[in-house]
């Protein structure tokens, strides 16, 4: 049973890889064999790579502003030269811009679809090329999306239009895909105790004990919660999983 799970020696590119969520799944592939390169937005993302491997783990650092599309290609071709092939890509980056819907401003509009909906894509469609050039094909696409793929949320028009495109793409792209050994899947993160949620989790915004109310497991969850299911959705033993969304809420959907 555990080969199933075993993605030693496997190579990963996780976008966002330095804070949060994607720390904690990058970190999670680390703890399972991966070899991982992190893309972030500043030059810190050099420093948390040098942390990991003091650490015994097999990592690079690539700085990017996944924001511009020639950065983005040029993460990809420079992650991918470091590692020397892509097995697993986790689309994890994403910016949060918060306005009442009426006062929302164009230009933070433009800059949460970009790099929450439009990077996430077309590094999606990098990877779907570099695993079709495999003598088999096989790769695996793990796009974030949110409970805001689900319902609306407040003051995060630009987040929820960006998170319901993520999950509606995935299945496209799995429909096209999945026959050709291609496996597109999204997990939904609930609400969860990281940097940028960080207005909802003061204790004073009325919000968090609305929201804390409402889910089962009791609490908010955090990057460690994230590692078990990115393991999964990396391995073969998602292997007959594709165009899924799996919610990792603390059960906060079926309430």
């Amino acid at each position: 049973m555990t080969e199933l799970f075993d993605i030693r020696g496997w190579k990963a590119l996780v976008t966002g890889g330095t804070r949060g969520l994607g720390r904690g799944m990058a970190e999670g592939l680390m703890e399972a064999g991966a070899e991982v390169a992190i893309v972030g937005s500043t030059p810190r993302v050099k420093t948390v790579a040098e942390e990991f491997c003091a650490r015994g783990f097999v990592c690079c650092g690539v700085q990017a502003d996944l924001s511009v599309r020639e950065e983005r290609q040029r993460a990809f071709k420079e992650a991918v030269g470091l590692l020397g092939g892509l097995d697993i890509l986790i689309n994890a980056a994403g910016i949060q811009r918060r306005w009442p819907c009426e006062q929302f401003l164009p230009e933070d509009w433009d800059a949460v679809l970009e790099v929450n909906l439009t990077a996430p894509f077309e590094l999606s469609q990098m990877a779907a090329r570099e695993y079709l050039k495999k003598e088999k094909p096989y790769g695996k696409i793990i796009n974030i999306a949110s409970m805001l793929s689900f319902f609306g949320g407040y003051t995060v028009p630009a987040y929820a239009a960006a998170k319901g495109g993520v999950v509606q793409f995935s299945k496209e792209m799995c429909n096209e895909l999945a026959g050709r050994g291609i496996h597109v899947n999204c997990i939904a993160p609930g609400y969860m105790d990281t940097e940028m949620n960080a207005a909802l989790t003061e204790p004073s915004n009325p919000r968090y004990a609305e929201i804390t109310a409402r889910i089962p497991a009791g609490r908010w969850g955090t990057p460690e919660d994230m590692k078990g299911t990115a393991i999964f959705l990396a391995s073969h033993a998602s292997d007959y999983l594709n165009g899924a969304v799996i919610p990792v809420d603390g059960g906060y959907l079926v309430k």
